[in-house]
């Protein structure tokens, strides 16, 4: 049995590797999100995006941050190797959104903001309240275990090497950066 540490450790490029094929889907195939949750109005990248390069010679982080920041060091940090170690993503449904962000190490949602619920005015109402946000925070997890599960299905098929890699890496030499 293989021991959970090394596990953690021999895989942990592939939340990583998911995140960066989450940036490449946001910008170039919004028609495949949407098919993967029709209820999906949009997904893109909110105002924080942390992308590392470990390798031999160095050990790089880049964090971008801000509503405005622009995306040319991370462009860049991709063109020399580094993939996408956390990111903050606006997912929108109807009229609601949520904001949330993914770190490669475990996919789990955090800083989820939630779409606004009725208010809570008596007691009686605390119940509902609690199912509400429970099924909203539902749709995120819900929609990370969906996404990720596309991204598996692509990464273990044949043509990841043939279409996909080479569909991105077409992208990261062509975006403005």
């Amino acid at each position: 049995m293989m021991d959970v540490a090394y596990a953690l450790k021999r895989f942990d490029f592939l939340g990583k590797e998911f995140l960066t094929w989450l940036w490449y889907a946001v910008e170039n195939q919004a028609d495949t999100l949407r098919h993967i949750d029709p209820q999906m109005a949009s997904l893109e990248i909110g105002n924080r995006l942390v992308l590392q390069n470990k390798n031999q010679q160095n050990n790089e982080t880049v964090t971008i941050r801000g509503d405005s920041a622009g995306m040319e060091e991370g462009v860049l940090a991709l063109r020399k190797g580094a993939l996408v170690a956390e990111m903050n993503l606006i997912y929108r449904s109807g009229d609601e959104n949520w904001h949330f962000s993914l770190k490669g190490e475990t996919l789990d949602p955090s800083s989820v903001k939630l779409p606004e619920t009725g208010r809570v005015e008596t007691s009686d109402d605390i119940e509902g309240a609690a199912i509400e946000k429970y099924h909203l925070y539902r749709r995120v997890v819900d929609l990370v275990r969906s996404l990720f599960a596309h991204f598996l299905e692509q990464r273990l098929d044949s043509q990841w090497h043939t279409g996909v890699l080479p569909a991105f890496q077409a992208w990261i030499n062509t975006k403005e950066g």
